[in-house]
């Protein structure tokens, strides 16, 4: 409740257990919130330094809290005169960079990223500044952040922001690949895969794009390249939209014929996709012996003898 002007839930609940009673001791707090002593004293200080909290009179060993609109309402107010502040100097300062990427010569249409550390927190910055999409190439080896090291990559996708990502295809044996791919479809993230991609990218509102100085080799991630609107952005553009065209979707929600299930819907594009059939049973958790037998009830069902036969018509009849 106090997020706003800086406090935790700890602040909160002990200031509500103070607003619902005429006036509480520390002990009474303590029980309430379950906290320490302590720790109740130190709220209480921090509180009462805010003017939410003050000492009775007749008893000071006891505290009461003040009228939230007296002792909320100034603090809000400020907030948001700073945030108001804030607001008109972020306006400012993007039309002079507008001003100064007008200006631009062809060898300032490309800024440079140096390091390992730097290529990570302007690959995060990216994300947390995107506002209607992203598109990126994924290739099979991580090179700059670890999904868990990618908090930014979540909260895009809470506020709305659509992701478009095409992977390799060696990324669809990594564990819980499929899963991921599952979650995430129905919160607007398109996932397809290609054999090959020449290169990472992260694209952000078709404003900005992000790609290695090196594609490959053990240097890939200290250095990056940052591109403004420009041709050669357009160019990158282009090009992400043409590789998107030729991927093949993961994740749709195809339907199968009679008793056959999501798995069998997986399992068909994973092997489509150039996995073996280990591969692809370790991707959804079944064994080598059950793919080769939902193999064999597929060709059944699509009434032909062979694979390559079921994967020509599970093509044909829109399976995958």
């Amino acid at each position: 409740m106090l997020e706003a002007i800086g406090l935790d839930d700890e602040h909160t609940a002990v200031y509500r257990v103070v607003l619902s009673t005429p006036s509480a001791s520390v002990d009474e707090i303590a029980t309430a919130v379950g906290l320490t002593k302590l720790r109740v004293r130190q709220i209480a200080d921090q509180l009462e330094h805010l003017g939410l909290l003050a000492h009775q009179a007749s008893a000071p060993d006891r505290v009461v809290a003040s009228p939230p609109s007296l002792a909320l309402r100034p603090m809000l107010l400020e907030r948001e005169r700073r945030l108001t502040l804030a607001h008109e100097a972020l306006v400012q300062l993007s039309e002079l960079y507008r001003e100064g990427a007008a200006q631009r010569e062809a060898a300032d249409v490309v800024d440079m990223v140096f390091g390992a550390d730097a290529v990570r927190q302007r690959f995060l910055q990216l994300q947390a500044a995107a506002v209607r999409k992203i598109d990126v190439f994924m290739l099979s080896d991580i090179a700059v952040l670890e999904p868990e090291e990618n908090p930014e990559e979540a909260r895009a996708i809470a506020r709305g922001v659509r992701f478009r990502i095409v992977v390799e295809t060696p990324l669809l044996e990594r564990p819980g690949f499929v899963a991921d791919v599952r979650a995430s479809t129905p919160l607007g993230v398109g996932v397809r895969v290609l054999p090959t991609l020449p290169t990472r990218l992260l694209i952000t509102d078709d404003e900005l794009a992000l790609l290695p100085m090196r594609s490959h080799g053990e240097e890939r991630a200290s250095g990056a390249l940052l591109l403004h609107p420009s041709g050669l952005l357009d160019l990158v553009i282009a090009s992400f939209e043409e590789f998107w065209a030729r991927a093949t979707e993961f994740g749709a929600d195809d339907e199968l014929p009679g008793d056959h299930d999501a798995v069998d819907r997986d399992l068909l594009k994973l092997l489509l996709l150039g996995l073996t059939d280990a591969a692809a049973g370790a991707q959804l958790g079944i064994s080598l012996r059950t793919v080769q037998r939902r193999v064999s009830e597929l060709i059944e069902t699509a009434g032909v003898t062979t694979r390559i036969q079921l994967g020509a018509e599970a093509v044909r009849r829109g399976w995958v």
